[in-house]
């Protein structure tokens, strides 16, 4: 997926100054007191390849409400994305005006003043119906600059058959997960139990979880990923590839993890529900309910998992603002989150969007959704997407031997705590 700091103050006047240069909604906008939305909204998606279709008819469903409004649909690579809009925001010119946004990125880019405050406007609807963890993501200074779309957790993904021809239970810790991994490569040789994706920091933090740990206290403003529950994660992905229970590759893991997982090569993966629909169009999963999911692999802490996800947030220098709002409410409503979840299983934000049969009754969903509940949530501060670089150094040093985990995890507390001048 998966899955930064300027004053707030600002946000008011770059909608209206910035409405002059910014913004790629069209010069019409919205016809203020006709009661009718017109002009161009330019949607930013930044959903995978499995996901990108499902999104683009419901974005464009969006005129059918609207005729006089056309969505202009931009599907942007999750990986360039952040970088993307920053460039697009900060230079105002060619920014979207509503984009799909990682959880972390919305305290980032409010912060510098490139999103518009919701609060009082026509996207923020009933948010009361909001899962509350979803919500505290969409917050910066006590103000709401998203509205939540789908909310999500790490789990472990298997091969059911596999499992079953190798005579073994799915793992419940990493001790299990080693266990299993050896039973599969001695019955099938050529295959490995688990594929480790070496290249996301986001892959670690169920790691790092399991051991108790955090990367950041941010109440305390406390620096923790130095601790001895970093040092711990580090040594677990370390020792999973050393005793082969896991395979790894520094470059293109995702690829590399869903075309190993689809081929039968590995019997096992993390991942979360953006790789569901991914992972049922390879050929080990022709019959769907091969795919098994269980919850991540228990550390020494006990099971954790991040909580992640997609918010929708509006340019603050957009064109278009009325109609902006109005599409980020549509995306978000609860008919079309149910039919997020029908096409793609991706978990809702909204309460009552749960209780629909259609719902209620996907497995994926009946799994998923007590995971959310129990997962941790991230530190929501500005610089919280940057936290991910150093980790990403680090596991690779690691990985590769050219660090030691109590060096690793100490390299990436010194890096926090120069990114973060406040913090101990």
């Amino acid at each position: 997926m998966r899955r930064g700091i300027a004053a707030t103050a600002l946000v008011a006047g770059l909608a209206m100054t910035m409405a002059a240069c910014g913004g790629d909604g069209g010069t019409e906008g919205a016809k203020k007191g006709s009661g009718e939305l017109s002009g161009t909204v330019t949607f930013w998606d930044t959903s995978n390849e499995a996901e990108k279709a499902a999104y683009q008819a419901l974005a464009e469903g969006f005129t059918k409400l609207h005729p006089k409004v056309k969505v202009k649909y931009v599907n942007v690579p999750f990986g360039e994305a952040n970088a993307k809009f920053k460039n697009a925001a900060g230079g105002n010119s060619g920014a979207p005006d509503v984009m799909r946004t990682e959880v972390a990125w919305v305290a980032d880019f409010a912060s510098l003043g490139y999103l518009a405050p919701l609060d009082g406007t026509r996207a923020v609807e009933n948010q009361v119906d909001w899962l509350p963890q979803a919500a505290a993501s969409t917050k910066f200074n006590d103000k709401t600059y998203a509205v939540p779309q789908v909310i999500d957790t790490m789990a472990l993904f298997y091969n059911k058959k596999m499992l079953k021809e190798a005579g073994v239970q799915v793992p419940k810790n990493i001790e299990e997960l080693k266990a299993v991994s050896a039973k599969i490569s001695a019955k099938t040789p050529g295959r490995t139990g688990l594929y480790l994706r070496g290249d996301d920091p986001y892959w670690f933090l169920s790691f790092l979880y399991g051991e108790g740990g955090d990367l950041v206290d941010a109440k305390a403003k406390r620096v923790t990923i130095d601790d001895a529950s970093g040092v711990k994660a580090y040594k677990t992905i370390k020792d999973l590839v050393d005793s082969k229970a896991a395979i790894t590759d520094a470059s293109d893991g995702w690829n590399n993890m869903q075309n190993a997982f689809k081929s039968g090569k590995v019997a096992m993966m993390l991942n979360g529900p953006w790789a569901i629909e991914d992972a049922r169009s390879g050929a080990e999963f022709k019959d769907k309910s091969n795919l098994g999911i269980a919850p991540v692999p228990a550390g020494s802490g006990g099971q954790g998992s991040p909580q992640g996800g997609w918010n929708l947030s509006v340019y603050a220098g957009s064109q278009n603002l009325d109609a902006s709002y109005e599409f980020a409410r549509y995306m978000s409503s609860a008919s079309v989150q149910q039919q997020t979840t029908e096409k793609l299983s991706l978990l809702p934000t909204r309460l009552s969007v749960y209780v629909k049969p259609s719902v209620a009754k996907n497995e994926m969903v009946q799994f998923f959704k007590p995971a959310v509940d129990k997962a941790v949530e991230r530190p929501w501060i500005p610089q919280g997407n940057a936290l991910f670089e150093p980790v990403r150094l680090q596991m690779a040093n690691v990985l590769s031997g050219k660090t030691t985990p109590d060096k690793a995890a100490q390299e990436t507390g010194d890096a926090y705590r120069k990114l973060l001048k406040d913090y101990k």
